[in-house]
């Protein structure tokens, strides 16, 4: 089976229809995993976001300020 870094360079040498087709039915094939799976891969995420966070690799952003951006964005 090829790994991520061949996969990945395949994937971006498509033209941009292809990457599109192939990026819609990767993320489909996400909404297929089972609820246990999917809270598994969240607490994966949250705990890799919080050693991002000790370890000084990201900051913050407070909230109210995420809102304005977000409402500007959407206007």
């Amino acid at each position: 089976m090829p790994d991520l870094a061949e996969v990945l360079k395949n994937a971006l040498s498509l033209d941009v229809d292809d990457r599109a087709a192939l990026a819609e039915r990767l993320l489909a094939s996400l909404d297929d995993l089972g609820e246990q799976e999917a809270e598994r891969l969240w607490a994966e995420e949250a705990r890799r976001r919080l050693e991002e966070y000790r370890a000084g690799r990201v900051g913050t952003a407070d909230a109210r300020d995420v809102a304005r951006k977000a409402q500007e964005l959407f206007r």
